[in-house]
């Protein structure tokens, strides 16, 4: 073999990589359980919030020590193989939309008392009323002006065309509620944007139903601070001129004096807060006098005028200040004695980020902005930036660049121009990111923010500016920790069955291809190990989509050993020497190989470019999952059968066991004889299931359908899964159930009666699940929830949210799904020469696809009812990936025949190919299969129908290459063959 030190050499590296990046996720998992253990009471209660705060304590700890090397638990979570929210819980946030705003902005923002007043009022009414913010504003309204129509406010020139003072103010408020509905559905896909960028993998996001409040949960997130940063910023870009500390230090001494005279006169309860506030002051030093000696230590010849309201630690273009100080700063300045002293065309924003002083303090600048006229309108919004991305500054130093449009770039230059030699500050949610001294005219759009970030933080930026600004404030209302939606014990339950299906597949393996089948083994470990390793690399997070992945990958590793050594012995069979048949083996299988990977990996690349959500998760496994599967089971058994066969044909390395010599090898099966039955079965069970489907319905999962949830308090912990399974069985719609802030509370969500909304329809769902509950766990319900005892739970809270499968990314998913069909008919027509080829392939996959969703609607009817979810999705996908792969192989063979000895027997060249590649195609059905049944039989409830899905699939997917596609195949070659008879008779 060739290159075979090169193989050597990319294998020991990217099994050195992959063992360092791993070794970060066995560090975190110990400092987790260190946190569990923390956290965990005598009863074995955990407290979640408990957790979360040692793992807090030690952010910034060293935990790992690697060759020297010291990485805080920081650096070892950003580096760590995650979880999805499936398998390891995470973040769950409830956020509210502010209509506050919204009211005040289609009101033309009115300086009008009452009207103001009723908004304020509302703002505090909602906050403990279940009615809408718009009724309670309107009824406040109401109340302080009597007889006043809402015509009067809101018929500005801005509502031009849409209200008048004839308006009624019913027409009115119908039209502000439609605005804060739009504002809700667009803060909806903002948000969604925004995580999606987060690097999160299969994060949730819903709407409550009935309120402007939407409901996130965010998968192993740790840094919670980002995340509130990242869901509550507005994203409202400015760019402003910067005025000079020169430029208004006559308005700083202004305040400087008014301060110091009333802290002269003031009471001493006054005098002692203001001696707290200066407690680095000694007694004997006045303000003035202090913060003199500070400028005479800086800059003797200086001459600025500065505040002295808190201690100045320098003043180069501005004022900066112990960040500790910043607090009682914005006190003062928001107290109207002084804030009516700052000129109409100034205002003062904070940097967002302190410096570190010399001497380690933390020091924030108050920077000067120049308004104009009194104006709030900035010369350029960020509504003009069209691209955002982070970038690297002349420094190296983590920058984000900016695009903008043909408008901004104009004004942008004019800024430019009017302002070189002076500061201009970048602008977002009035925090000042940077203020670069412009060095000349900036003549088109393309800029760049840099300042003091690090690369997570311009990375954040960036999704920000990207993504769009809010179109209303949102406040975090609700955060809590969430258990893994498939309960831990259904995760162990899945992971033993998995191993122990793969454990079952190396004893088959061995002892049907002897030391052959050692090879495979050691190709298969690699191809996982690697997945894993790349994955911890690119910090991804496994879900249980990616799981259906890495399934679907241990399929095709297998497949692509069991080609190579089928066609090994094929070639022993004929008499050739042991090196030349492996050689030969290697060689005719590689074709096969290659276009059934570069196929799926098609699929794999279209599905991450175009979908979203489980969909993108379940993509980024299969891509790393074929590219690996393709080199460990390609290339490195190459190397290991090399080596293993150096004696030549004296060597001990043998592809067969005396229980499988020449199994297999003499078929003669006319299977084309039998397709147009197949094409009736397939069309019955198609059509029977599709009618059930219609008739009766799918089991549609809460993700899918949106609930009503539940929080659930108990004394004890219980099994998430256990009170999943027991309450499917208790009453109709899908049920969820995951922990909710501690094992002993649980978040219950149920599709029980989702279309209905009326409150006769509320109680009976509650009841249900408080009967329900009772009937799993035999406790009692009661209302007092602060003292549970051990027979009791309580609901302490409620709400209805809408579906995290939202309708555009159904749309996305299926858009995604013609785009891959539309590439896998060009590529296997481009690779086959024939178009006939390319439908058939397809027709099979649109087979296949129904058939997974006919047998789930037979099931339900005969009372096994699996759910269609998520995960179903992601099974989905799994069975379309291994029959293109099944199909191509079967493909390649025919065509390898037809080259060999022509079409003009056509059905046998056919029947051929599929009896040449059966033996192939039942060994790595059955490989794949075993995994498959065990986590069935043996996965629990919570896996079924996932595990159900697979099963159904690959049995179809290896039904559907042998009597759907191959017969399509010949059904129309023979047609065009006859066509062109037909042609040829007429010409003659």
């Amino acid at each position: 073999m060739q290159n075979k030190g090169v193989i050597v050499f990319l294998t020991v590296i990217i099994t050195a990589l992959c063992l360092y990046y791993l070794s970060f996720t066995f560090v975190s998992n110990g400092v987790k359980e260190k946190a569990q253990a923390y956290a965990t009471d005598a009863s074995g209660n955990v407290d979640f919030a408990k957790r979360r705060a040692y793992l807090d304590s030690i952010w910034r700890e060293p935990v790992y020590n690697f060759l020297g090397s010291d990485f805080t638990y920081q650096e070892v979570k950003e580096t760590e193989l995650g979880l999805g929210l499936d398998l390891q819980g995470g973040m769950h946030v409830t956020l509210a939309v502010s209509p506050v705003e919204i009211v005040k902005g289609l009101a033309g923002n009115p300086k009008d008392e009452n009207f103001n007043a009723a908004v304020e009022e509302a703002r505090e009414l909602a906050k403990t009323s279940n009615e809408k913010y718009i009724d309670l504003f309107y009824a406040s309204f109401q109340e302080k002006n009597p007889g006043k129509n809402l015509s009067s406010i809101f018929a500005t020139a801005a509502n031009r065309g849409r209200i008048s003072l004839e308006s009624s103010d019913a027409e009115i408020l119908e039209i502000i509620d439609g605005e804060i509905e739009s504002a809700i559905d667009r803060s909806f896909n903002i948000l969604r944007t925004r995580i999606d960028r987060f690097g999160t993998s299969q994060p949730n996001i819903q709407r409550i139903q009935g309120s402007g409040r939407i409901q996130i949960e965010l998968p192993g997130v740790d840094n919670q601070e980002r995340v509130r940063n990242l869901l509550q910023g507005v994203a409202k870009l400015q760019f402003w001129e910067v005025s000079e500390l020169n430029e208004f230090g006559g308005a700083i001494e202004a305040i400087n004096t008014a301060w110091v005279a009333d802290q002269q006169t003031a009471e001493p309860e006054v005098e002692e807060t203001a001696e707290e506030v200066n407690e680095n002051l000694s007694e004997e030093d006045s303000l003035i006098n202090a913060l003199e000696k500070q400028l005479e230590e800086i800059d003797p010849m200086q001459n600025n005028s500065v505040s002295p309201l808190i201690s100045l630690i320098k003043a180069n273009y501005g004022l900066v200040y112990d960040i500790k100080d910043t607090l009682v700063i914005n006190r003062i300045l928001k107290q109207e004695r002084y804030s009516r002293m700052i000129p109409k065309d100034l205002k003062l924003l904070w940097g967002v980020k302190p410096q570190l002083a010399e001497d380690g303090t933390e020091i924030l600048e108050l920077y000067g902005i120049k308004m104009r006229r009194g104006s709030d309108e900035a010369p350029l919004e960020g509504d003009v930036v069209t691209d955002a991305r982070q970038t690297l500054d002349q420094t190296s130093r983590p920058a984000v660049s900016m695009q903008m449009n043909a408008e901004g770039a104009r004004k942008w230059r004019k800024l430019t121009s009017e302002n070189i030699g002076r500061r201009v500050a970048v602008v977002l949610d009035d925090y000042v990111y940077t203020a670069p001294v412009v060095n000349g005219e900036i003549p088109n759009g393309q800029s760049e923010i840099s300042g003091n970030f690090d690369l997570q933080e311009a990375q954040d930026l960036a999704n920000i500016l990207k993504s769009g600004s809010l179109p209303a404030p949102t406040q975090i209302v609700e955060e809590s920790i969430i258990g893994p939606t498939l309960g831990k014990e259904a995760l162990n339950q899945g992971l033993l069955s998995m191993v122990a299906g793969l454990v079952i597949v190396v004893l088959f393996m061995v002892a049907y291809y002897a030391k052959g089948g050692l090879v495979a083994i050691a190709a298969l470990v690699f191809n996982i190990f690697f997945i894993l390793g790349i994955l911890a690399q690119l910090s991804a997070a496994l879900t249980l989509p990616g799981i259906a992945g890495i399934v679907l990958t241990i399929g095709m590793s297998i497949d692509a050993n069991v080609l190579i050594f089928e066609r090994i012995r094929e070639e022993l069979r004929n008499g050739v020497g042991l090196l030349q048949a492996i050689s030969a083996g290697y060689d005719k299988a590689f074709s096969a190989i290659l276009d059934s990977n570069v196929t799926t990996f098609l699929v794999g690349a279209i599905l991450y470019a175009l979908g979203q959500g489980p969909v993108k998760g379940f993509a980024i496994v299969l891509m790393i999952g074929i590219a690996s599967s393709f080199f460990s089971a390609v290339f490195i058994t190459r190397v290991i059968v090399s080596w293993m066969s150096k004696k030549g044909d004296k060597s001990s390395i043998s592809f067969e066991t005396p229980l499988a010599k020449n199994a297999l090898s003499t078929l003669n099966i006319d299977f084309l004889s039998k397709r147009k039955v197949a094409y009736l079965i397939s069309t019955g069970i198609i059509v029977v299931g599709l009618g059930i489907a219609a008739f009766n319905g799918l089991k549609f999962g809460v993700d899918f359908t949106g609930g009503r949830s539940y929080i659930v308090a108990f004394n004890q912990p219980v099994s998430a899964s256990e009170l999943k399974v027991g309450l499917d069985n208790e009453f109709d719609g899908s049920v969820e159930v995951k922990t909710y802030g501690a094992n002993n509370v649980l978040k219950v969500t149920t599709s029980y009666l989702i279309n209905e909304d009326d409150a006769e329809s509320n109680l009976e769902v509650e009841n249900k699940v408080k009967e329900g509950i009772s009937a799993v766990t035999g406790l009692n319900f009661t209302a007092d929830a602060a003292d549970l005892d051990e027979t009791e739970f309580a609901i302490t809270g409620s709400s209805k949210v809408g579906a995290t499968v939202a309708d555009d990314i159904k749309t996305s998913s299926a858009e995604a799904m013609i785009v891959a069909l539309i590439a896998i008919f060009l590529y296997i027509l481009v690779r086959f020469r024939k178009w006939q080829f390319s439908l058939g392939s397809i027709i099979a996959l649109i087979h296949d696809t129904l058939f997974v969703i006919a047998a789930f609607a037979i099931a339900s009817a005969f009372g096994a009812t699996f759910e269609i979810d998520q995960v179903f999705i992601a099974a989905v996908l799994t069975v379309i990936g291994y029959s293109i792969n099944d199909t191509v192989i079967v493909f390649d063979r025919i065509r390898e025949n037809i080259e060999a000895r022509g079409t003009h027997h056509l059905v046998k060249v056919f029947n051929d190919a599929i009896n040449q590649t059966l033996g192939r195609t039942l060994i790595t059905s059955f490989t794949t299969l075993i995994v498959v049944i065990v986590l069935f039989v043996f996965g629990g409830e919570v896996l079924r129908g996932f595990s159900f899905a697979l099963l159904v699939g690959i049995l179809v997917g290896t039904y559907s290459s042998i009597f759907i596609a191959t017969p399509i195949v010949v059904d129309l070659m023979k047609k065009e063959g006859t066509e062109a008879s037909k042609e040829e008779k007429k010409i003659a």
